[in-house]
């Protein structure tokens, strides 16, 4: 039995076709790429709301002195047996806490000091680092202003203001 050319390219035509018609959707679903698996949550915690959890007096603007009180705030309920350093347990249990609220943004304690625990410092590293980031003017408070910064008209987003930084 012999196939013409003709029927071939009519059965690879078929076949093409299934194929795709297998592919197509309903389009009643939106659908998203995601190279790392399920999508991300929407609901991120963007690095200036970490810092607005210090503002103590609601003001809009967080001193450096409310930034202290309130991380010693929370390492003193985070250190549950008052030793002053948290425990491989402890530090478990924030590093959960933190990796199920942040997610991809969250930012691990880390034993840096390689002492065995995690002290007040290493606690505090990271909303430290961040806040003396967004303290533009060094003047240990970060105002609306350092807090959102307004963009100028016409400059994309993720353009680098020119005030000296980069390489």
């Amino acid at each position: 039995m012999r196939v013409s050319g003709l029927g071939l390219s009519a059965a690879l035509l078929s076949v093409v076709f299934l194929l795709l018609a297998g592919c197509s959707s309903d389009g009643s679903k939106e659908r998203r790429w995601y190279p790392n698996g399920k999508p991300r949550s929407e609901d991120w915690h963007s690095p200036v709301s970490t810092l607005m959890k210090y503002d103590a007096n609601h003001d809009g603007t967080i001193t450096r002195a409310e930034l202290e009180s309130g991380l010693k705030a929370e390492f003193d309920v985070a250190d549950k047996d008052h030793t002053g350093c948290l425990d491989a347990d402890e530090v478990r249990a924030i590093n959960e806490e933190r990796t199920k609220s942040d997610e991809a943004a969250a930012s691990p304690l880390i034993d840096w000091k390689n002492k065995g625990c995690i002290d007040f410092d290493e606690y505090a590293t990271t909303a430290r680092s961040l806040f003396e980031q967004l303290d533009r003017d060094g003047n240990g408070k970060l105002t609306p202003n350092e807090l959102r910064p307004a963009r100028r008209k016409n400059q994309p987003q993720g353009e680098q203001r020119s005030n000296g930084g980069g390489y």
